[in-house]
């Protein structure tokens, strides 16, 4: 009874407000636009994947701002002011965006939050290995003074000769975050920037050992899966290219309120939906998952597991919580697949190495730089 009188409230009142929220967007826009507060605007494609039959990619229509790199040298507030215009954000919603890709093209259009989404057939054929250019336009200006834009983005094709891909998370598990303390994860995300933010030791030493699998070849790839709002894009984009993580896709959500959820989408659902597609896309490729014990990362892919029961080889946990998970251990353990709950990176590398995923030296190398990560 009591469950019931305090979601009806919540259901009832999210329409409401998701109303005014839209009319206070677009009363603003208009505000902004008219007195030229908004001087340019970007097409910012967010990196993209596909195989031989259909690409996908993701962007979104926003003010450009000109956020400049970051350096290690950068002042407190100087992380905190690009890090405050990555949050707020100036979005243009129903802009026509085309896509061109291998002669083939597509026109999509954004959303009251100013994304698009991008499923492109193409002619059935294979692709080497690496990142391919897609050229996205904007078919309608956002205002009468301003010009149309272009921009290219990036879409990665596996090798057809990958061993297995890897899905991560980045939120402590890869960086530590402090996305279990509320407080400590604003402090850490405003204060700082992608140069001064250091990774796990061994994370980059790792990752690239995985990339080349038990023959050494740059073919496996990668996959980032965070719950991490899309305005930090650009931000964990550079964080990998500085700490010399490899390079991949990277799935981020809109933390805004949205028509039905006070959040657009759990961390559950956004994982789990872009784990499925990944797996969709990919349906002869077997998988690592890589997580943490702080955010439900093992009830999740046990989740995913269940529902790909040939798809997953292993899932390492770093184990942040030090919460009791012996009976999802056990539930893996039925499904015959490695649940390893490791304390540090040259762990989850050593029990890689005994199955044959990664090379005999990968471990000397992962040992080697931990040392230098530790030393900072």
């Amino acid at each position: 009874m009591n469950k019931m009188s305090t979601s009806r409230p919540k259901s009832r009142l999210l329409p409401v407000l998701y109303f005014v929220k839209r009319q206070v967007s677009k009363v603003k826009l208009l505000a902004l636009l008219k007195t030229g507060l908004v001087k340019k605007v970007m097409i910012k494609p967010y990196a993209g994947y596909g195989n031989g039959k259909e690409i996908y990619l993701a962007g979104r229509v926003l003010e450009d701002k000109g956020i400049a790199p970051s350096t290690a040298l950068d002042s407190f507030w100087s992380n905190l002011g690009k890090m405050r215009k990555r949050f707020l954000t100036v979005v243009f919603p129903g802009v026509y965006v085309s896509a061109t890709f291998e002669n083939q093209k597509i026109t999509v259009q954004t959303d009251e939050e100013g994304y698009f989404e991008i499923r492109l057939p193409i002619p059935n054929r294979e692709f080497q290995e690496g990142w391919k250019s897609i050229e996205l336009s904007m078919k309608n200006p956002v205002s009468g003074g301003m010009s149309l834009i272009t921009s290219f983005g990036k879409v990665y094709f596996p090798s057809s000769k990958a061993e297995f891909g890897v899905i991560s998370d980045i939120d402590d598990t890869i960086v530590s975050t402090g996305a279990m303390r509320m407080w400590e994860m604003i402090k850490v995300t405003f204060s700082q920037n992608a140069h001064t933010r250091i990774p796990f030791p061994g994370v980059s030493e790792f990752y690239h050992s995985l990339r080349k699998g038990s023959d050494g070849i740059l073919s496996n790839p990668l996959f980032y899966v965070s719950s991490s709002p899309w305005n930090l894009y650009d931000f964990l984009m550079e964080f990998l290219e500085a700490h010399q993580i490899p390079k991949g896709p990277l799935m981020l959500r809109d933390l805004g309120l949205s028509r039905d959820k006070w959040i657009a989408g759990s961390h559950r659902d956004h994982k789990l939906k872009q784990i499925e597609h990944i797996f969709e896309v990919y349906p002869d490729l077997p998988f690592i998952l890589i997580g943490d014990s702080g955010q439900q990362d093992p009830e999740i892919y046990l989740e995913a597991l269940q529902r790909h029961t040939h798809k997953i080889l292993a899932v390492y946990i770093r184990d942040i919580s030090k919460r009791d998970l012996s009976s999802l251990k056990q539930s893996y353990t039925r499904m015959n697949v490695p649940l390893i709950l490791v304390e540090d990176t040259l762990e989850a590398a050593r029990h890689a190495m005994k199955q044959g995923w990664i090379t005999q030296q990968s471990e000397e190398k992962i040992k080697a730089q931990s040392v230098l990560d530790q030393k900072g």
